[in-house]
Parts: C-alpha cells; structure tokens; sequence
C-alpha cells in the first residue's frame, strides 16, 4: 500500500497548513460525539412512557432502538469514505446536523412510525459525526498527544452512556419521554457552533462511496435485526424468522461478493488479513455487547418490576456508567506510557466475565448494593476498553487510512450494538414468554404479550384490566419468569467475554500498534 510522508499525512490540510492542535479540534469533536450514546442510553429510560403514550406494539416499540443503529451501523461505511474524499469537517458538519433535525422530529412525533423512522434517519447522521471525528482526531495528532486524544474520545463516549440513564430518567420524570430527545438538539447546537475551529482535512486518494456495498450491507444488518425481533414474537422456527434470516444471509453474501470485486472497496477487506486488526475491530462484540444489554435492559426491569422511579431506575446504573466516563482518560494515559494495549484489553475481557456471572444475583426490588459491586466491576472493564480500542483500530493501519479503519472499527462497535440490542429482546421476550408459560399456563396467547411488556417496563399497563387479586399473581409469575431470562443472558454474557480474553491475548501483537503509529513523541 502506498503512503505517504507522515507530516503530510497526519498534520495538514489539503493546502498544506499545519493541523490546529490542542483544545479547539478536542473540544469540538468530543462534544459532538458525546450525542451518540445519549441518543441510545436516554431513550432506553424514556422507553415505557413512550409506549404507553404512543399506544405502540410490542415490536414497534424495540424499533425504537433497533432503526437507529441499524442505520448508524450501516452508514458508517459510506461516512468513512465521504470524510475521507469530501472534507471530514463537512461531513462531521453535516452528520450533527442531520442527527438534531431528527432528534425533533423524535420529539415531536404523534405516532411511533414517525419516531421509528425519524430515529433511523438520525442514525444515519450519527454515523457522519463519528466516523468523521475519529479521522479528524487522527489527521489532527501524532504519537502519545494522538493517544491521549482517543482517550478523550472514549471519555465523551463514556459520558454519553453515563449521563443518559441519569439525564433520561430526570427528563421523562420532569418534562415527558419527549424532552430526552429535544437533550439532544440543545447539546448539538452548542457542539455545532464550535466546529468552526477545525480546519478542513481529507484523504486525496480517498475512494468514492460503494453504493453496492452500502446497500447489501444496510440490508443484511436490517433483516438481522427483523429475524430477532420476529424469533421473540413468533418463535425462532416460525415462517417470518426464518425468512428473515435467509434475507440476511442473502444481502451479507452478496455484500462480500460486492467488496471483492471492486476496485478499491470501501470495505478493505484486505485489512482483515492481520489478525490482529480482526481481532481488535471484533473488540465491541466482546465488551460493549453486554453493557448495551445492561443499559438497554435494566432501566426498565429497574423500574417495571423494581418499582423505582424513572430517576432513580437510571441512577441505578451509576456503578456502571461513571467508570465509563472516567476510565478512558487515564488508560489513554497508559496507552500513551507505553502500557500494553493487549493486557489492557484482555483484562477488560476479564472484568467484564466477573461482573455478567456476579449479576445473576439480580432480584426485582432489591437493595441498591446488592448491584452496585457487579455493576461496578463490569463497568470498569467497559471504561478500561474504552480507553484504548478506537486507538488500536487507527494505529494498526497506517495513517492516510485512519478514515477507513475509523469506518471499519465503528462500523462493527455500532453493529455489535445493534445486533446486542435486537437479539437480547428477542431473546428475553423469548425466553420469558416459554417461563411464563411454564407457571402460569392459563394465561395461554397472552403469555407472549406480557412477556413483551415486560422486557420494555410497561407490565403495569399491559395488566391494568386485571382484577387487583388477579393481576398481583401475574405480575409475580411475569417477574419471575423475567429475571429467570435475565440469569441466562448473564451467564452467556459470561462465556462470550471470557472468549474474547483468551483470543485477545493470544492474538493480539503490541509492536504492529507501535509500528503502524509511527512515533512515540510528543509532538
């Protein structure tokens, strides 16, 4: 692969400037990325009152969820492509852009097939803001000061997670469910007028954006998604799952077949032939799979079956969230001292695995401590994660393809969300419709759509034509049934971090992160 002379490629413009570096450029892209998990975390609180609201189906309300990383997922391809060629300012510019008008017109949505769509459209300007920051931050530093700015990022991406439940919580208790998304035109406005500081940079070798692989893959992650929605509707055998399934083998088939055949693919799945960036790019599978479980799931077992408050079902996750927002600053550091990238992340690994197999002491309406210690170790395996996976996804490449890797690497973190997001509630409804069935066999078609409720918090209304009597014995059997689910994705949550420990250890090679950097200087 041709390169070019590092000072060109990383530090300067296409009109040969020097890079602004420091507090500007750092300032305004962690701030517009900060908006990316908020946008999953916050609506994860607000999701019962916003079914309720909207009289939304079981399934319409899990789109919710699912159309914006979907598209979040699917765009960053084409977002790493279109920074890389037209400008990674322009894009980052227009990506907030997009992400904010949705954001209102979530806000202001009468009907959740509005709201669903709207969410998938601000997925896709979710995408640009991302991918185009990452590249900017990577043109923008060199050596430990370009470490130290992932840091950053990770840290912005932390408070996102860490302030959303909180945020969300506070929100839909003070003003409505539909105050958490106008959280998200306010804090894009500010981090748009900041972005004036950043110079214009882009790759002059970039590619053109690969429609076919845009929509083979968008296709593949779309049917994904349906296949688990529909296995915890109708059963994993039915006609609909099935054939959701085979759509997504169908589009994933030919989006490889895509990829090979051109020329210079968007997708380099030439990259793929070191392993250690397979396996650092497969890293989001491995750690932010559970947390997007527990964030996504808690909340609203938290406050359905729990009894706590839209407040305090997100304040319950602070032993899981704050080291998210703390940690990736100081392992950046530690990257940065030439602290090893491979046991850092073999030990997130590990902490993770300790944290899923301590949860399953989980119980609804428990004291706040019983969580706290398993919350917190699988937290801080999380934020040590973050600390140094989006800078091992740039620094295994060289640096004129920080955009592509940058697309590659949160292509498959948003991805890895995505599928955690459908497949744990396809999986929960699943498991708890066939529990429920087991106690409490005279609810018959019923069980299905108490099980839906449950997993989305909103079990209150589904029994709310109960008599008093009637309605305290289902709701105990539901609950049940629920946390019974819940102890099974823990422990697999278990096995899957445990797998990607051994893998990462043996796997991963620290020198080719050092060599592909290029330098250690501060400059």
């Amino acid at each position: 692969m041709e390169t070019k002379p590092r000072a060109q490629a990383a530090g300067r413009t296409t009109t040969g400037r020097k890079e602004p570096s420091g507090a500007p450029v750092l300032i305004a892209v962690a701030l517009a990325s900060v908006l990316l998990p908020l946008a999953v975390t916050a609506p994860a609180v607000a999701l019962p009152d916003l079914v309720v609201d909207l009289n939304a189906s079981v399934s319409a309300g899990q789109w919710v969820q699912n159309a914006y990383g979907v598209t979040f997922a699917a765009c960053m391809l084409a977002a790493g492509a279109l920074a890389d060629q037209f400008g990674r300012r322009r894009i980052l510019a227009v990506g907030a852009v997009v992400f904010m008008a949705m954001s209102a017109v979530a806000a202001l949505s009468t009907n959740i097939v509005v709201l669903d769509l709207a969410r998938a459209l601000q997925g896709i300007g979710a995408a640009g803001v991302l991918t185009s920051g990452a590249a900017i931050l990577a043109a923008s530093f060199e050596g430990r000061k370009r470490t130290q700015a992932f840091g950053v990022l990770g840290a912005s991406f932390g408070a996102g997670l860490a302030l959303g439940p909180i945020l969300g919580g506070a929100l839909v208790g003070l003003a409505g469910w539909r105050a958490v998304f106008w959280l998200n035109v306010v804090v894009g406005v500010i981090a748009l007028s900041l972005m004036s500081k950043i110079r214009e940079s882009r790759d002059p070798n970039a590619t053109t954006v690969d429609w076919g692989g845009l929509v083979t893959f968008s296709g593949g992650l779309f049917f994904l998604a349906l296949a688990f929605v529909k296995g915890g509707e109708t059963g994993w055998l039915s006609g609909q799952t099935l054939a959701s399934l085979g759509g997504f083998v169908l589009f994933m088939a030919a989006f490889v077949a895509v990829e090979l055949r051109a020329a210079r693919p968007m997708f380099d799945l030439s990259l793929f032939r070191n392993p250690t960036f397979v396996v650092v790019v497969c890293q989001p599978f491995t750690i932010t799979f559970g947390f997007v479980v527990l964030l996504n799931f808690l909340p609203p077992y938290f406050n359905g079956l729990g009894g706590a408050s839209d407040t305090a079902s997100g304040t319950l996750l602070l032993p899981l969230t704050l080291p998210v927002f703390v940690l990736p600053l100081l392992v950046g550091r530690l990257v940065a001292g030439r602290v090893s990238s491979r046991l850092l992340l073999t030990m997130s690994s590990l902490l993770i695995a300790v944290g899923s197999l301590w949860l399953v002491v989980l119980e609804p309406g428990q004291p706040w401590y019983v969580v706290a210690g398993p919350l917190l170790v699988f937290g801080l395996g999380v934020g040590s994660a973050f600390g140094a996976m989006d800078n091992a996804a740039v620094g295994v490449v060289p640096v004129e393809r920080a955009g592509m890797a940058s697309g590659i690497f949160n292509t498959m973190r948003i991805a890895g969300e995505s599928v955690a997001i459908a497949s744990a509630g396809g999986f929960l409804a699943s498991l708890t419709r066939t529990n429920l069935a087991e106690r409490a066999p005279e609810l018959g078609d019923r069980a299905g759509v108490l099980a839906g409720a449950a997993t989305q918090g909103s079990l209150d209304t589904a029994l709310a034509d109960l008599a008093p009597a009637e309605r305290a014995g289902v709701f105990d059997a539901v609950s049940a049934s629920l946390t019974s689910s819940l102890h099974v994705a823990f422990l697999g949550l278990t096995v899957l971090a445990l797998v990607g420990a051994v893998v990462t250890f043996l796997v991963v090679k620290d020198r080719e992160l050092d060599s592909a950097d290029g330098s250690s200087s501060d400059d």
